[in-house]
């Protein structure tokens, strides 16, 4: 049963333009996830840059994951596609590395309907890999398109294996009517960390936990949030996700940068805030992968004073970081020298 934190694994690269995949920092970081007690690990999800992993290294990543955390944890892979036809290597290339769940993402930029989503997308692997569970992605803003409710509970009613969802619509009343939908049967994660305490504490949608981006730096606090809240511990969880709420706000960053020619908004997605975030804090997480970059000053800093913020008012948020890679938090958060590596020079 799906419940509690899944941390959605960025996928650390060494700092090349080639930016290869730095297996050993991948395995340091499951290990790290696994000590934080997290429920799950989601390897190749956005924030792994499934976008610009060729399919080699998309399979190759899921597979360490699921190799590393030695039956620690559950693995979810994520091997969702615009393209049926490569979901299902995917998907079969995950179930033959013995891996038991994975994410489906709504098909991007082709834009299928939601009907198309149900019958040439999800029922087809769904039917495929029965002993597989199939866990819907409802990500409109990135994909471009939507899986309804009306088809989400078709999906749950008809196949046994699909009976959870990622949901991160940021549409509390959508949210909601996938609750009416589909039953109190169907486990509803959230897929926004700044939702997640309102999705679970919600008696119209009673989320069972998240799959996170800010657990990549926060696994236990957001597992022990999650776990509080499935305890009835309501007080407990909304404490912590006040201590988590300046992370749970820079997963994107916007800015309104300055240029010869006037004002720009500039938003940094994710995973770039999340692993300019680790590596400030010493986690090594490396650049990303183009066409994602840098941040600029602006943006660094909106990450920075988030990161301060929590330190300043609950260190023991980043305490386990500082133990498992060897980092002073408080040094590094200070470091005028470490916006110079991470951030542009000015246009």
């Amino acid at each position: 049963m799906f419940q509690g934190c899944y941390t959605a694994l960025i996928t650390p690269m060494k700092n090349t333009m080639a930016r290869e995949i730095d297996y050993g920092m991948l395995h340091r970081l499951v290990d790290f996830q696994a000590a934080a007690g997290v429920s799950g690990v989601l390897a190749m999800g956005t924030t792994g840059e499934s976008p610009t992993l060729n399919w080699d290294e998309h399979s190759q990543v899921i597979e360490k994951v699921h190799e590393f955390g030695r039956n620690r944890f559950t693995t979810i892979a994520g091997t969702g596609s615009n393209c049926t036809e490569e979901a299902i290597e995917s998907t079969r290339h995950a179930a033959e590395a013995g891996i038991e769940s994975v994410l489906l993402v709504e098909p991007y930029y082709n834009g299928p309907s939601s009907l198309e989503i149900r019958r040439e997308y999800i029922g087809p692997i769904a039917e495929k890999f029965p002993k597989l569970e199939i866990i819907p992605y409802v990500i409109p803003g990135r994909s471009g398109t939507q899986l309804l409710p009306e088809d989400l509970a078709i999906l749950s009613e008809k196949y046994r294996n699909v009976r959870t969802v990622k949901e991160a619509s940021g549409d509390i009343f959508n949210i909601r009517r996938t609750r009416r939908c589909a039953g109190a049967a169907l486990r509803i994660l959230s897929g926004d960390d700044d939702m997640t305490f309102e999705m679970m504490t919600d008696e119209e949608i009673s989320a069972c936990g998240a799959i996170s981006v800010m657990s990549n730096v926060a696994p236990a606090a957001i597992q022990q949030m999650t776990e509080a809240i499935l305890e009835g511990d309501v007080e407990k969880g909304r404490k912590w996700n006040e201590a988590l709420k300046p992370l749970f706000e820079i997963v994107t960053v916007k800015t309104e940068e300055e240029s010869a020619s006037g004002k720009r908004l500039c938003k940094a997605r994710n995973p770039l805030p999340v692993k300019t975030l680790m590596n400030l804090l010493g986690m090594s997480a490396g650049p990303a992968r183009r066409p994602l970059g840098k941040m600029t000053r602006k943006g660094f800093e909106t990450v920075r004073r988030a990161a301060l913020e929590v330190q300043h008012n609950n260190p023991e948020v980043f305490k386990p970081i500082a133990d498992a890679f060897d980092a002073n938090i408080e040094e590094r958060l200070n470091d005028p020298g470490i916006a110079d590596l991470l951030c542009y020079e000015e246009d």
